[in-house]
């Protein structure tokens, strides 16, 4: 069994400098990826992001199966990065009072339950912006929140055997597949956050929020990218090519005497460099591979000519030639190798960081950079229920007696609130 990887400790940002979005208050109901993703973004960026959790069990990637660390499991850990963690039974008016209390003050109300759920307890758009008219309130889900197909359940998996999109991953002799991460969830998450800073942007103008929503099935569409748009132009139904882009031969895995590597030599200029000041053959710089249409008609020969090439020198002597003549080119790597190669350690992209229950937890950060505004100092994210009662004092001013009334209603459940 390998061992656990031994990460720094992450060094704090410079002292009094603002984050991009200080001052907001989000009340996120979300679970799972899309929505975690997209909330855990805005906390990164100085956002007062309020995760508000079922106090039986709480998030479903809390009982995820990958790994985890003194009870947190590694999809929580890696998605709720500086939230404060709340508990509250929505079958309980006491739970849904604070619910609408919480809404009432926020900038951004984020969720992602099924249709209706929010309906039903009165927390839907609707219902809560009369109170809150500059609320931005952002839904995602499957398929919408209107038309027919709003009501039907789906994850990422789905929406990508659904949009055409699994059809373009594997293969042209195999099975259509499913990428490992969850790919659409994440771009999901990706172009919720998206959404609810455009909303912010016009709120400023207008002077009041508005609902957005996110489907994942949309997204998953839109990510078909140029091949759908090449399905619109033409009718010809594009379907998988493996590592290369319509097969293209410059473009692609290719094995070394030793090890794999990757390279992208996508356009004319790319592969004349490559073929003539790295392979020393001019002659594949004409004729029949002269550009990039007539490469990829004969493909199948290039592609042979290439690997027998390759095959009869080690990977690290082809990756430092290519490198020298600014040859895109890239190692085949394994999580391991990824996580610990020298782009992943210059770039200061993993460290450790304090957790009250595991002692430490590791950290990716986050790959959003900006100069004057840079993300927060990295809180791991909370235990289920951590912070229900420091919540209700500081943003609600409940006092004591007030926390003691709701806790003998039900309204958390049975987890206590932090200590």
């Amino acid at each position: 069994m390998s061992a656990r990887p031994q990460l720094p400790d992450r060094l704090p940002r410079t002292k009094g400098v603002p984050t991009a979005l200080d001052g907001l208050l989000v009340v996120d109901f979300t679970r799972v990826v899309a929505g975690p993703a997209c909330t855990q973004t805005l906390a990164d960026f100085g956002a007062e992001v309020i995760k508000i959790e079922n106090p039986d069990g709480g998030d479903d990637t809390r009982s995820y199966e990958h790994a985890d660390l003194a009870g947190e499991s590694a999809a929580f850990v890696s998605l709720n990065r500086n939230k404060r963690g709340i508990v509250l039974d929505f079958t309980k008016p006491a739970g849904r009072d604070v619910a609408r209390e919480l809404i009432a003050r926020a900038d951004v109300v984020v969720e992602n339950f099924s249709a209706g759920v929010m309906k039903r307890f009165d927390l839907d758009y609707a219902s809560v912006a009369p109170t809150n008219p500059r609320l931005v309130y952002c839904s995602i889900s499957a398929y919408g929140r209107q038309g027919p197909f709003a009501s039907r359940p789906g994850f990422d998996p789905i929406t990508q055997a659904e949009s055409g999109f699994m059809s373009l991953n594997g293969f042209p002799d195999g099975p259509p597949v499913r990428t490992g991460p969850p790919a659409i969830d994440m771009v999901t998450g990706m172009s919720a956050c998206n959404a609810i800073l455009l909303a912010l942007f016009a709120r400023d103008r207008l002077g009041r929020g508005q609902h957005v929503e996110v489907a994942l099935f949309d997204v998953a569409l839109a990510m078909t990218g140029f091949y759908g748009m090449a399905y619109l132009m033409t009718g010809v139904n594009f379907s998988r090519q493996g590592n290369s882009p319509n097969g293209a031969p410059s473009v692609g895995l290719y094995e070394a005497s030793d090890a794999p590597f990757y390279i992208a030599c996508a356009n004319d200029r790319l592969y004349r460099r490559l073929v003539i000041e790295v392979l020393g053959r001019p002659d594949l710089a004409s004729g029949e591979f002269a550009d990039r249409r007539s490469r990829t008609a004969n493909k199948e020969k290039l592609r042979a000519i290439l690997t027998g090439i390759f095959t009869k020198d080690s990977r690290e002597n082809w990756v430092t030639k290519m490198k020298a003549a600014n040859i895109p080119v890239g190692y085949l790597r394994t999580v391991e190798e990824a996580f610990n190669s020298p782009e992943v350690r210059e770039r200061h992209r993993l460290s450790q960081i304090s957790h009250p229950a595991a002692g430490f937890v590791p950290n990716i950060e986050s790959p959003l950079r900006l100069e004057l505004t840079p993300a927060a100092d990295p809180i791991a994210a909370p235990l289920l229920g951590e912070h229900t009662k420091a919540v209700l004092r500081k943003t609600l001013g409940y006092d004591d007696a007030r926390i003691a009334i709701l806790a003998e209603s039900g309204a958390f459940g049975t987890i206590p609130g932090d200590g």
